[in-house]
Order: C-alpha cells, then sequence, then structure tokens
C-alpha cells in the first residue's frame, strides 16, 4: 500500500502528527511540573505540631472582636494623606518637606 517515502512526503504526516505529540505530550510534562511545585508548597506551608494547636484552638470570631476594637481606638479624624515622593524628586528633600509642614 504505502511506502515509506510517500508517507515522507504527506504534509500531514510530516507536520501534523509530531505537533499533536508535542502538544499532548506538553500538556502532560507540564502536569508533572506543576505537580512538583505544589508539592513543595505543602511541604512549606507545615506548621510546627504546637503552633497549629494554638491557631487551631484559636476562635475566629475573638480574633474579629479584637481587631474591631483596636479600629474602634484608632483616631482616625486626624489622618493626612500625605503623598510620597516622585521618582525624580529628593526623597531626603521631600521628607524634610513634609515634615515641617506637619508641625
Amino acid at each position: 500500500m504505502f511506502s515509506f517515502k510517500t508517507l515522507q512526503k504527506n504534509r500531514t504526516f510530516k507536520y501534523g502528527v509530531p505537533m499533536v505529540l508535542l502538544v499532548v505530550g506538553g500538556s502532560f510534562g507540564l502536569r508533572e511540573f506543576t505537580q512538583i511545585r505544589y508539592d513543595a508548597q505543602k511541604i512549606r506551608r507545615k506548621l510546627d505540631p504546637s503552633l497549629q494547636a494554638r491557631v487551631s484552638m484559636q476562635d475566629q470570631s475573638q480574633v474579629l472582636e479584637n481587631e474591631y476594637e483596636k479600629m474602634k481606638e484608632a483616631n482616625l479624624d486626624e489622618w493626612k494623606n500625605i503623598r510620597g515622593p516622585r521618582p525624580w524628586e529628593n526623597s531626603k528633600d521631600f521628607q524634610e518637606q513634609q515634615r515641617n509642614t506637619q508641625r
């Protein structure tokens, strides 16, 4: 039927089959590399068992209530928005200028 020379001249066999193999093989290869990444992140995130026990015991609602109390005590009426220096400005001079205008 077909000889090897006929298959070598066929454009689909010459260009299409390697492309399909590259795409399919690449997806499997990328899956393996990304799995290594996520496994490494899991290992780094593991906490010390004593610290894990303290974190799990702490009630989340108490944490939120404590943060709310801190925010209530903060005096936001006297807060002033201060612009940072631009890249072309000398930051030392700008900081001195901001300190002098605050007084």
